[in-house]
């Protein structure tokens, strides 16, 4: 049986072993060493390459690896990060070059820690050979696809309003999904309430907190019918911690109101669990597919041109 080895580059560096569409073991965790306390934020770029390295050695143990998946918050292309607002100094960083030489291994994908999540969702599921949708919900706004297509795919920036007050969005656009859902966008909203207290308000009839609970749910609806529109009905899972505060039944509401096409129809909306631990796996898997196909990348009519 393969193995693939799944790296998870986020708050911390965690990275495991998968075969057979599971882990093999538990998931490691990888230190970053040096002035940054740990803190993946404050390392440099450097660390942060040699710790990937480290944990995959780690984790392989003398077993023969397949290919790599590394899994980014960020936009990713051609295995280079274009951007990472959480990660700032691995903005332009050759990621999959500098890991293909560091780790020995020709077979290295990197991708956005989004569709890591929905291909491990796919995984924990038995859900592989079908169409997987998450939304990763927390102080920014990811979207990820199972299995990946070519794009760069970041639909927490996709426009469900042209009000020109919605301006919380952390990329400064107008209207953004993540200008709403956003934990960041939501206490530069409310200046002095907790994204909870704000939900629990609402629950206690605060009339300002439940119109934003509403607005909330129409945003998430609106960029879900976006989805369908474009990429066909399906299953769609919401993680993140703010998934908790997801009302499905008032979702599903929104979302019929948003999809009347019959051919459309019939999307299935689910909150899911989702930890480290998926996204590890669903970044091995992607690596996995990505070999098995003999290309790394998408196709180069699938890609998004450079801009001139």
């Amino acid at each position: 049986m393969r193995h693939f080895l799944g790296v998870l580059v986020a708050e911390r560096i965690a990275a495991g072993v998968v075969a057979g569409h599971r882990l093999t073991g538990p998931v490691n965790a990888c230190p970053v060493e040096g002035d940054g306390g740990g803190r993946l934020d404050l390392a440099p770029a450097g660390e942060i390459l040699r710790a990937i390295r480290q944990g995959v050695e780690m984790v392989a143990r003398g077993r023969a690896i397949s290919a790599i998946g590394v899994a980014v918050p960020g936009i990713v292309l051609d295995g280079v990060i274009l951007e990472a607002p959480r990660l700032p100094q691995l903005k332009g960083v050759a990621l999959r070059d500098r890991l293909r030489e560091a780790c020995g291994c020709p077979d290295v994908w990197v991708l956005n820690d989004s569709h890591a999540l929905a291909a491990g969702v796919a995984a924990s599921r038995g859900e592989v050979d079908r169409v997987v949708r998450v939304w990763n919900l927390g102080d920014t706004v990811g979207y990820g696809r199972h299995p990946q297509l070519g794009g760069l795919w970041e639909g927490g920036h996709c426009t469900v309003t042209l009000d020109p007050a919605e301006r919380f969005c952390g990329c400064g656009g107008v209207g953004h999904l993540e200008g709403i859902l956003g934990g960041h966008a939501m206490r530069l909203r409310f200046l002095d309430l907790e994204p909870e207290e704000v939900f629990a308000l609402a629950a206690h009839g605060d009339e300002r907190c439940r119109a934003f609970a509403r607005l909330w749910h129409r945003a998430l609806a609106a960029a879900t019918g976006s989805s369908i529109h474009l990429d066909g009905p399906g299953k769609f899972y919401i993680t993140g911690p703010m998934a908790r505060f997801v009302d499905s039944r008032v979702l599903n509401d929104y979302l019929e109101e948003t999809v009347q096409m019959s051919p459309l129809r019939g999307s299935y909306v689910e909150v899911a669990a989702a930890d480290a631990e998926i996204a590890v796996l669903g970044a091995a898997i992607a690596a996995g597919r990505a070999a098995g196909s003999g290309r790394e990348t998408a196709p180069a009519a699938e890609r998004v041109p450079a801009a001139k």
